[in-house]
């Protein structure tokens, strides 16, 4: 069953994000160029320095029983949210060994967090503080740790091949799928159920990210405050919610006549070594990552047409990302639309990788790549690497093999690509 050259392919999808409670209003959402960014109304935030952020659409109580939704951190709520979707979607019903035709001890889930379950923790604190030691809740362990969104999806799906949590800030997400993609490629899974899942607005992240001026103070235009790319960007905008891939190998999911929205071709993985928070300026930790992926796979540098971008909307990362691509990617930059979709739903952190790559791999299979909402006036720095897509949603090529890439990077110099392709 081992091999280490086994095609992955992507078999299903599921999201809950500000701007929908599935995959497809979120891509809906996406497509038409929607923010998902609102003022916060908790009593909370009427005493940070920032008052807005992108919450899910849909609340997780809405469709998990509360039974179980009580013993779930709300990370845990969201990662299970898009799990159920994407292993729908993916064709199977019940779990592995079950209803579902995979064999359990060939099945693995990858879910990543950057933060895990923080509001579980800092919650439960204040239970203790104010209430007494028997008042805390005996699910705090298993709710706040990073591993509770893997382990219950593991569970959902009854995976046994493993369960991982990688934890790498904002490229959790991202190296989760990643991980997930080399566990089918070198025989340790036939189908992993990857991605990655936040959820983090409350006021000790968001006054400490305020204060270390991450965060946009734009509390007046919410919907126009998360604006990659923009010469007047002041900083990312919270966001929260789960994005999951089913992946399989190519001939598992042609055995069982899957439909496949697209191949999973690989990553490319780098570390700046440069600062904790600050990207490295001129992109080369990028820039390494970018060609750790086209050394380490069969990827055609000619077949990118998309970028799904990390820009957070911060200035120093926004550059650094575009400057990489135009090193790495020479005058072929000039026909890679690059997509910044966290204008559109923020930053989800841990999250980001997973929500983005559903939209890259939904970008390819329709062939279509989101704009970029909220530049009014473009850094010429920007304009200069980098074709944006701005105003609208654009077209990509509608004849032949076509590839996409999604950047996710994080604090401590992380760096995650991923590609995929069409098939």
């Amino acid at each position: 069953m081992s091999s280490t050259n086994r095609t992955v392919v992507v078999t299903g999808i599921g999201a809950t994000t500000p701007l929908g409670g599935d995959a497809a209003s979120t891509w809906e959402g996406l497509v038409a160029g929607k923010s998902g960014v609102k003022p916060l109304t908790q009593d909370w935030a009427a005493a940070q320095a920032v008052r807005i952020a992108a919450p899910v659409a849909v609340e997780p109580t809405e469709i998990l029983p509360r039974p179980q939704a009580r013993r779930l951190d709300r990370s845990a709520q969201f990662a299970l949210i898009a799990a159920q979707e994407a292993w729908k979607d993916a064709g199977f019903t019940g779990k592995a060994g079950e209803g579902a035709p995979v064999d359990p001890d060939r099945l693995g889930t990858v879910v990543a967090s950057g933060i895990g379950g923080v509001t579980t923790l800092l919650e439960q604190y204040d239970v203790l503080k104010e209430k007494g030691v028997r008042r805390v809740s005996p699910h705090t362990v298993p709710m706040l740790m990073p591993n509770s969104p893997s382990a219950n999806v593991g569970l959902f799906v009854g995976a046994r091949a493993g369960v991982h949590t990688p934890v790498s800030a904002c490229a959790s997400g991202a190296e989760a799928i990643g991980y997930a993609i080399e566990m089918i490629r070198t025989g340790r899974a036939d189908v992993v159920v990857a991605g990655g899942t936040e959820a983090a607005i409350h006021p000790l992240p968001i006054a400490a990210f305020g204060n270390m001026m991450a965060m946009s103070k734009n509390n007046e235009n919410p919907q126009g405050a998360s604006r990659p790319y923009d010469i007047d960007r002041d900083g990312f905008v919270l966001g929260e919610g789960a994005g999951v891939l089913v992946l399989e190998s190519a001939e598992h999911a042609a055995q069982r006549g899957a439909r496949v929205y697209a191949e999973a071709v690989g990553q490319g993985i780098s570390a700046d070594s440069h600062d904790i928070v600050q990207p490295e300026p001129e992109g080369r930790g990028i820039a390494h990552a970018l060609q750790n992926l086209l050394e380490r796979t069969d990827l055609d540098p000619a077949e990118v047409v998309h970028v799904n971008a990390h820009a957070t909307s911060t200035p120093a990362g926004d550059i650094a990302e575009l400057k990489a691509l135009r090193k790495v990617f020479g005058d072929h930059a000039d026909h890679i639309a690059v997509s910044a979709t966290k204008s559109m739903i923020g930053h989800l952190l841990g999250g980001a990788g997973g929500v983005e790559s559903v939209a890259t791999v939904l970008a390819l299979y329709h062939r279509v790549a989101p704009p970029t909402i909220n530049i009014d006036n473009i850094d010429p720095e920007a304009e200069a690497n980098a074709d944006v897509v701005r105003g609208e949603a654009r077209k990509l090529p509608a004849e032949g093999r076509i590839a996409a890439l999604n950047d996710s990077f994080g604090f401590g110099g992380h760096n995650v690509v991923l590609a995929f392709r069409t098939v």
